[in-house]
């Protein structure tokens, strides 16, 4: 099941964002849509709480660049809308997101599992990619202690701290749903640490910007395959 029956949920995931706050209307519609029984839902529920969280922390007031902050997080997330977008008109996806959406509807897997498994593929294989595209638009390229670089450290932070509360919420917070094991909570963050996962989509910005060609599809094909396995072992029943 592709999700091809919810016209709701095509029409929200074919639409770009311009700006934060279309982000969090684009996320909390798709929140709307779908039902506790879809996978994705806890996906898009705790994409949407990071999210939040990141844009009312008072640390964002002293960003160095916001403006290449927020066109990062804008380029992020449509990158996230285009991948779902795929998926529900049956093209090609990479295997990051293959293995969120070919999991939701399966029983068994803890919404926590179902949230890091996004989260993994927004970050191990999009964050890379936005980040090149954001620089290229505005004629960067951020090294180490630069403005850019110091203002992702700082989202890092913020993502460590608003992370665990956002998953503790959907492993027992939920309205109407039955609370699950929250002591899963620290033995998935541990096998998937946001700040190491944001630091090495950094580094593969970096390394994709020196390759050209074949061997650049090799690398990009190379971390999505990977990230792919990631994602299948944080949705293993356990």
């Amino acid at each position: 099941m592709n999700g091809n029956d919810n016209p709701t949920l095509q029409q929200l995931a074919g639409q770009t964002a311009n700006s934060i706050a279309d982000v969090i209307n684009i996320l909390e519609a798709m929140n709307n849509a779908l039902p506790t029984s879809d996978g994705l839902k806890w996906f898009v529920k705790l994409y949407m709480m990071v999210t939040a969280g990141v844009k009312d922390n008072p640390v964002t007031t002293a960003f160095q660049d916001p403006d290449w902050m927020t066109r990062l997080d804008v380029v992020f997330a449509n990158l996230y809308f285009s991948a779902l977008a795929a998926f529900l008109r049956g093209s090609p996806v990479a295997s990051s997101w293959k293995a969120l959406f070919e999991a939701r509807f399966e029983a068994g897997i803890d919404r926590i599992q179902f949230a890091l498994a996004g989260m993994n593929a927004h970050i191990n294989h999009d964050l890379a990619l936005a980040l090149l595209q954001t620089d290229t638009e505005m004629n960067l390229i951020p090294q180490k202690n630069s403005p850019e670089h110091n203002d992702f450290e700082r989202v890092n932070g913020i993502l460590e701290a608003v992370l665990p509360e956002a998953l503790q919420y959907l492993a027992t917070g939920i309205l109407g749903e039955l609370a699950q094991d929250a002591g899963k909570i620290g033995r998935f963050l541990a096998i998937w640490n946001v700040r190491a996962a944001r630091n090495l989509a950094w580094g593969f910005a970096d390394h994709l910007r020196l390759l050209t060609g074949i061997a650049r599809d090799v690398a990009l094909a190379t971390q999505d395959q990977l990230t792919g396995v990631l994602g299948r072992s944080l949705l293993l029943q356990v």
